[in-house]
């Protein structure tokens, strides 16, 4: 956090007293001084877990989504359509968690899939390219030379 590295070079490097620091961030003068004993970079703040509204729809809703992002754009229903579906359900809690809810949900996918990008990448690199998928090749079926690229249908000689 930048305010403990702003408070710590005022202190230190510039021998700003600790009134001075605390009029100027409206910290109290004990929080100042410990963030000044401390070895932190930043503070940590214990927040408890607290169930909220949402918990029991949650996975209801990550199916949702899960449905969702298989769709086109146009075809996609808004996270107000997909609020208005759960207040059916017997959701009383407000349009903006569950909003926020759907935020957090897509930018896990994201993260996700850009993981599975970079591994896909760094197995090119190695020279190990996996080219679609691994199946199980049946008699009448011919494989290329590598066994993790996809069999195609060989055609029949009669």
């Amino acid at each position: 956090m930048a305010l403990l590295s702003v408070i710590r070079r005022w202190h230190f490097r510039e021998g700003m007293p600790i009134r001075e620091i605390e009029r100027r961030t409206g910290l109290s003068r004990n929080t100042i001084r410990k963030y000044l004993r401390s070895d932190a970079v930043e503070p940590r703040f214990k927040v408890p877990n607290r169930p909220n509204k949402l918990d029991p729809f949650a996975e209801k809703l990550s199916g949702w989504l899960r449905v969702e992002a298989g769709k086109s754009r146009k075809q996609k229903r808004t996270a107000k359509q997909m609020h208005a579906d759960l207040v059916v359900l017997g959701f009383d809690g407000a349009y903006g968690r569950v909003a926020d809810f759907v935020r957090c949900w897509k930018a896990d996918r994201q993260r996700e899939q850009q993981g599975q990008r970079r591994a896909l990448r760094y197995a090119a690199r190695q020279g190990n390219p996996p080219c679609v998928m691994i199946l199980p090749v049946p008699p009448s079926w011919s494989c290329c030379a590598a066994s993790r690229c996809m069999a195609w249908p060989r055609p029949s000689v009669t």
